[in-house]
């Protein structure tokens, strides 16, 4: 095996989707894009990276809520450019065409574009690593979109699209959680 520089490790880690992170400070609704995320369990808590670096954040952090979206392939430049420009300077919902649906138990904004779309309620927040503990209080699911791939980033602004999908649940059904 060929060494690695250490600070290229995340690049084989970071995988899961990147997520357009919703919130709304009272007047306006503003987005993130994120793809440090991880799944904490089976019942909808996740945790996700993320800091005062983005303008987001204050929001999210005074009002103790959020949308977490998974935007589907097709949106793949929209994401990126999203996740480069400042939400106090862009309405990204008007610059990038997206519409803006109202949760039901949040005033955070849904992403009526992307394939799901959580609310979500902060836990807590583990300042020393930037990591936010949320926990979904609902949950849907668009199925007009037919493609369902999603989009992982590498963390070198190179992307990773799902591909083909292989169905192993007989192999696994005593790991499946009842309903799944």
């Amino acid at each position: 095996m060929k060494k690695l520089d250490i600070r290229k490790a995340f690049t084989y880690l970071e995988e899961g989707p990147i997520i357009l992170v919703g919130v709304n400070d009272g007047k306006k609704n503003n987005l993130m894009a994120i793809s440090w995320t991880m799944v904490l369990d089976f019942s909808g808590r996740f945790a996700l990276c993320t800091g005062d670096w983005n303008e987001s954040f204050k929001t999210l952090m005074k009002t103790k809520e959020c949308t977490l979206n998974i935007p589907p392939v097709s949106l793949l430049e929209k994401v990126v450019k999203i996740g480069d420009c400042d939400g106090s300077k862009v309405d990204k919902f008007k610059e990038f065409k997206l519409t803006a649906l109202k949760g039901k138990k949040t005033s955070a904004p849904l992403v009526k574009e992307c394939l799901a779309s959580f609310e979500c309620r902060v836990e807590k927040y583990l300042s020393e690593e930037s990591i936010l503990i949320l926990q979904v209080v609902a949950a849907y699911e668009n199925e007009e979109i037919q493609d369902r791939r999603e989009i992982h980033a590498i963390g070198d602004g190179t992307f990773v699209i799902d591909g083909e999908k292989r169905d192993l649940r007989s192999l696994m059904k005593d790991k499946i959680p009842e309903g799944l």
